[in-house]
């Protein structure tokens, strides 16, 4: 009890472990902290996980049909959506580095070429305001100097205290005192007031001893008020460009550029996850497709040659595929004339009450020796009992650890599922096989493949299974690769041949990725033949 617990406890990190990761990409990375997209997002993140659990559980925990096909449809979609969202989300963390950073560096390349551009600006006024031209030229250009040295990218200070000495000095001359003031004209754009008058004699100090400018890149040696250089049009620039919180709160260009690679790649991941999902749902829509195998026996009599056996596997009959899918299988299969229909387990997801409507149509198989049936592991979660009799009642013969006689020259066994030893009705290899006569070939049903090292023993020539799907889902044929000797297709185990269908249906997500559902006809060969 204790290992299951922890098992338990292992998938279930692991399930919302994922979902976070994926909450981490999709919505934090790519919103912005209390907007209306990063709530929205946190909630589906919540949601989405709880949904998919529920539709998981609502079959076993015996929850209304019409309500566990409510829940079915987006709760088993996303568990498909989200296994893609996190491969394809892996895949990009190998790119998000370099995508992030590459044009950083650049950047920190261009950032010397910037910076002489600026000091240029910032010094070209200040030469323009040597006294040369006279004292009022030389008040002019200082203004000028500093109000333009102001609004260069943090250049100012360095150019602007030098000027602003040199403009104060112009009073010295004798002609400049209460004498000379700028004439205003209309259309002279207006300078900072630098008249000079007796009373700018009281700031020789300001003279000889200038401040260091300050951070805003103004000096702090010029007068105050409106009319002084570099207040407040200069220093508003370079104050909004030092704010300190603009990277906090995604201004700065570093978060801008990593938001923005954010949701590039979110969007990639998406974009690549739902046309995943949207191909592999349309490929078990549409119906199985139809497989041939030629099986070559070495015991088959001639008059057996070519006999066709139509394998049906993991119809998965339940909340999200029903009648209409149960139709196209049943179509399928008349359409390629089979000796004998097998249909080896996992008819049903369900109840005989819930799901009998849907099952009708599987009593129109049409095959020249009939239908044969064995039970599947999720026929005992369903009820096996009242499934078998279903079953018999549709026009198929159940095979339950017992075997038939064919009349073209072979014999056809099958087996319960190994699943159902937990139920007290577990597979009987001695009951089915024990009495045969060796000489004749032998065609077993048995719905694992994993049994077939039992097939072997009793000298079964070939054993037709489903169990696997194929993996569904890419890449779930590693995984089901884990616990099965063969995922699907033809395979030799000393005597016996394994023959694995991937399936007609779908378990859990109506999807399929690189495992494609098909009904397979196996054309017994005979080698007198």
């Amino acid at each position: 009890m204790l290992v299951v617990l922890l098992v338990v406890a292992l998938v279930l990190t692991v399930y919302f472990g994922a979902h976070w990761y994926v909450w981490r990409r999709l919505v934090r990375d790519v919103t912005r902290p209390g907007g209306a997209a990063r709530r929205a997002g946190t909630a589906a993140a919540v949601v989405l996980p709880l949904l998919s659990l529920a539709a998981l559980t609502s079959g076993r925990l015996g929850v209304p049909f019409p309500l566990q096909q409510a829940l079915a449809w987006p709760g088993f979609m996303w568990l498909a959506l989200m296994l893609y969202l996190v491969l394809t989300l892996l895949a990009t963390e190998l790119v998000r580095p370099l995508l992030v950073r590459l044009p950083a560096r650049g950047a920190r390349r261009a950032r010397p070429g910037a910076g002489a551009e600026a000091g240029a600006a910032g010094t070209e006024p200040a030469a323009a305001g040597r006294p040369a031209a006279g004292p009022v030229a030389g008040a002019a250009g200082a203004g000028s100097a500093v109000a333009a040295g102001s609004v260069a990218a943090g250049t100012a200070p360095a150019a602007a205290a030098p000027v602003a000495a040199t403009a104060a000095k112009a009073p010295e001359a004798p002609e400049a005192v209460g004498t000379l003031k700028p004439p205003k004209t209309p259309d002279t754009p207006k300078t900072p007031d630098t008249r000079t008058t007796p009373d700018t004699r009281e700031t020789p100090d300001t003279r000889e001893t200038p401040e260091p400018p300050k951070a805003t890149g103004t000096p702090d040696g010029t007068p105050e008020g409106p009319d002084a250089p570099g207040s407040p049009e200069t220093s508003a620039a370079p104050a909004t460009a030092a704010r300190p919180d603009a990277g906090l709160t995604g201004a700065g260009p570093g978060m801008a550029r990593r938001r923005f690679v954010s949701r590039v790649l979110a969007g990639t991941a998406v974009a690549v996850a739902a046309g995943t999902v949207a191909g592999g749902t349309h490929s078990v829509l549409r119906g199985p497709s139809v497989k041939r195998v030629t099986v070559p026996l070495a015991k088959l009599p001639r008059s057996a040659h070519g006999y066709r056996i139509a394998v049906v596997s993991d119809v998965h009959l339940g909340p999200t595929l029903g009648r209409a899918h149960a139709q196209r299988i049943v179509d399928a299969v008349n359409s390629t004339q089979p000796d004998l229909v097998a249909v080896v387990g996992d008819l049903v997801d369900g109840s005989v009450e819930n799901l009998g409507p849907a099952a009708e149509p599987l009593a129109r198989f049409r095959a020249r020796h009939g239908s044969f049936f064995v039970t599947g592991n999720h026929e005992y979660f369903s009820g096996a009992e009242q499934w078998v009799d279903e079953v018999r009642d549709l026009g198929m013969r159940p095979l339950r650890n017992e075997r038939v006689e064919i009349a073209s020259g072979f014999d056809l066994a099958g087996v319960n599922d190994v699943a159902g030893e937990n139920y007290g009705d577990g597979p009987d290899f001695a009951r089915a096989l024990g009495d045969r006569d060796r000489a004749r070939a032998a065609v077993l049903l048995a719905h694992q493949p994993v049994v077939v090292h039992d097939a072997v023993r009793y000298g079964v020539d070939l054993q037709l299974s489903g169990h696997t799907h194929g993996g569904q889902m890419w890449p779930g044929e590693f995984l089901a690769g884990l616990a099965n000797p063969t995922v699907e297709g033809l395979e030799r185990y000393g005597d016996t041949q394994l023959y694995v269908s991937r399936g007609a249906g779908a378990w859990g997500p109506p999807v399929r990725v690189g495992a494609p559902s098909d009904i397979t006809v196996v054309q017994l060969a005979s080698r007198d033949a």
